[in-house]
């Protein structure tokens, strides 16, 4: 029933916003200047981050009795350790950022001159690629908006959560890294509105077509806008286009988190095996999965401008991959029903492949699709980007991301794991929550970003 109202009030809104969005990804030509924008953000103040020893944190402590790392306050998040059975025997045990409050990912949308614009934000974050990226219009976890850590108050917020809000296009709970965090959720919003508002040093109006063009570049846009614009209630393509219905759908992806059962618990950090731990990072002995360092932050331009935390780090780039195919309306996506070990409900629609945790090299056992995805020639690669993760609880991350084109080696059902779907119905499920992962929600952008401009929308 949930569902079914959720689908319904998807449709009104597509109905309404479809055509002013599709206006809106049409125009602009201003994405030119955004990088030089950034850059002098960056340049505006003094923005410094350094790796420190975890000794040296401030307001942030080894647990004695755990080893957990914790903030003085209670509040914000820890970093534990997990332990995790899965049905198939294996155990394994890692590091796992525990942050149960629910942060506000928000844009903010308005009406100038006949288009549909978005306020995005230079945003600064201690573990982004270029310490700023372009980032929704509000970023902020509970502790942030609610104040917490005594900061300044978070810009724009009241549009969101407050008495001022306007009319919300989207409004969804959304997984985060089911790798890295345990049960983690943001909620992701867009809101119109009509009035007219001060625009900060730090934020800029942008159509969605200027948004799209600066997709492409590497490490500009982070995840956290990236997962706002996947829920946009974009036009719809062909709903002929897909093979199978929502329900079998639904019905598919129950039955993996069914047959994939897993007991998942927090344990001690301290504790978690093949392990090391030095007084600056906590890595595996083996070199491979994140590793956990701490580092301090200078930044004046943020809520608070001084601080100390601790960050997850990659050892190894990551890849994730979209398969799509052609029909007469829209393309189809090759999605996985992937089970991770902080995912909310066991598991989540992913990409084809999601390589992202260590990489895609020397893996004990190669994913399906990988070779083929490595091997694509040029012409079937529609998209490509290297793009940061969540620069506020990763060091450095970033992985790539594409979207290639199956060949006539790729016919035939795929594995039981996999299903194509139309990508309009994929979209239909990011309006749900825990139906689609982060990763996948980021392809979903990019691919959006294609709409009109690519031969993957023609009609036949």
């Amino acid at each position: 029933m949930a569902q079914a109202a959720t689908r319904t009030a998807r449709d009104r809104a597509v109905h309404r916003y479809g055509p002013r969005l599709a206006h809106s990804a049409q125009a602009g030509d201003r994405a030119g200047g955004i990088p030089g924008w950034l850059d002098e953000r960056r340049r505006s103040g003094t923005f410094e981050v350094r790796r420190i020893p975890f000794g040296e944190m401030v307001k942030w402590r080894i647990d004695p009795d755990t080893g957990n790392l914790v903030h003085d306050s209670g509040r914000f998040f820890s970093i534990e350790g997990l332990t995790v059975r899965a049905d198939s025997g294996t155990t394994w045990s890692q590091p796992i950022i525990n942050q149960p409050e629910t942060g506000v990912l928000g844009i903010l949308v308005k009406e100038i001159d006949g288009v549909l614009r978005f306020l995005m934000q230079a945003k600064m974050e201690p573990g982004n690629i270029g310490l700023f990226q372009l980032g929704p219009t509000v970023q902020a976890t509970r502790s942030n908006y609610t104040g917490v850590h005594r900061g300044r108050p978070t810009p724009y917020i009241e549009y969101f959560v407050g008495e001022r809000r306007g009319e919300v296009l989207t409004d969804v709970l959304q997984s985060e890294q089911g790798d890295s965090f345990l049960r983690k959720r943001n909620r992701n919003m867009v809101v119109e509105i009509t009035e007219d508002i001060e625009v900060r040093d730090d934020y800029r109006w942008l159509t969605l077509g200027e948004i799209h063009q600066l997709l492409a570049v590497d490490n500009l846009v982070n995840m956290d806008a990236r997962t706002v614009l996947s829920s946009l209630p974009f036009p719809p393509g062909d709903e002929d286009a897909a093979p199978h219905s929502d329900t079998e759908i639904l019905s598919w992806l129950t039955g993996i988190k069914t047959r994939h059962e897993r007991e998942v618990v927090t344990s001690p950090l301290a504790r978690i095996e093949d392990w090391r731990r030095t007084p600056a990072e906590i890595a595996r002995s083996d070199g491979r999965h994140l590793r956990v360092l701490a580092v301090s932050v200078q930044a004046g331009n943020r809520e608070v401008t001084n601080w100390t935390q601790p960050l997850l780090a990659a050892q190894r780039q990551g890849i994730a991959a979209f398969i799509v195919r052609r029909t007469a309306g829209e393309p189809q996506v090759l999605v996985q029903g992937l089970t991770q070990p902080g995912t909310f409900d066991v598991a989540e629609m992913a990409p084809t492949v999601q390589c992202v945790t260590d990489g895609w090299h020397d893996l004990p056992e190669k994913p399906p699709y990988l070779d083929y995805v490595l091997a694509v020639p040029d012409d079937r690669v529609h998209y490509s980007a290297l793009l940061s993760e969540e620069g506020g609880r990763f060091y450095r991350r970033d992985n790539r991301y594409l979207v290639v084109e199956a060949d006539e080696t790729l016919g035939g059902d795929p594995p039981d794991a996999y299903r194509w779907l139309g990508f309009s119905q994929l979209k239909r499920f990011t309006g749900y929550s825990n139906h689609v992962d982060v990763e996948a929600r980021t392809l979903i952008a990019c691919l959006q970003s294609l709409w009109g401009k690519e031969p993957l929308w023609a009609r036949g």
